[in-house]
């Protein structure tokens, strides 16, 4: 089916994998080859993937361990008729996340998954990452299209500085900036006042969260830089404080 002119089907996809807290699994079970599908909780990887957080005792994660392939299934939880909603089938392998990797999972899970914290030391709990290979976007009629992961996938080869900067400006935004955290909310991106925060910055925008509610902020281009990303969220509470 072609999508309709007005349609941005890679944005909408980035914004469900960066706004999706949430999300069905479904692993092949070890002993028949059978699917097996569970509720996991999620975070996004700088670069857009999926991060889980699952134990060793979780029929899941033995899935998984003996066939790393999986899919995952994200929606907009919409009011009403949840299939009026926007919603992505992700394809791709769970890969174990070790060393520094499993730092920087660790990092971003648990600035979107705070309460994580109380059992993320278990020592049956693991980070994984699903490193995609496709994906199946549905958002209404005239509007499902098939994805690479190119497509969706935010690049992140040139923004090691950002990276490098980027727990910083989280920790400093949410500490010294919860007015403008929550006038990007407001101004910007039309959402009611909270007690919105940070969870991440990539090159492409931010993700802001209040309790079970989140929110992508674009940014109007690229930024690849810890000074980069400042002139941007300057330039951005400048520009909500206008429209207040």
């Amino acid at each position: 089916m072609r999508p309709t002119v007005d349609f941005d089907p890679s944005r909408l996809a980035r914004s469900l994998l960066r706004r999706s807290r949430q999300g069905a699994l479904a692993t092949l079970m070890a002993s028949s080859g059978d699917p097996y599908c569970s509720l996991v909780n999620i975070a996004s990887h700088a670069d857009g993937s999926p991060i889980l957080l699952i134990s060793r005792l979780a029929l899941h994660t033995r899935n998984l361990l003996a066939d790393s392939r999986v899919s995952l299934m994200l929606d907009e939880r919409a009011e009403g008729d949840p299939l009026e909603g926007a919603r992505i089938m992700l394809a791709g392998r769970a890969e174990e996340a070790a060393g520094e990797a499993a730092k920087v999972l660790r990092r971003r899970y648990l600035n979107a998954h705070p309460t994580a914290e109380a059992f993320v030391e278990f020592r049956d709990f693991s980070f994984f990452r699903i490193h995609p290979s496709g994906a199946h976007l549905v958002a209404g009629f005239g509007r499902i299209v098939d994805l690479t992961p190119g497509q969706f996938l935010t690049e992140i080869g040139d923004a090691e500085g950002l990276l490098d900067a980027e727990q910083g400006a989280v920790e400093h935004m949410n500490q010294d900036h919860r007015e403008a955290m929550n006038l990007y909310a407001t101004k910007l991106l039309g959402a009611d006042g909270a007690d919105w925060r940070c969870t991440g910055c990539d090159p492409d925008g931010m993700d802001l969260q209040a309790g079970a509610r989140t929110l992508r902020l674009d940014f109007p281009e690229r930024v690849t830089s810890g000074v980069e990303l400042r002139k941007m969220l300057v330039r951005l509470a400048a520009e909500a404080r206008a429209r207040a």
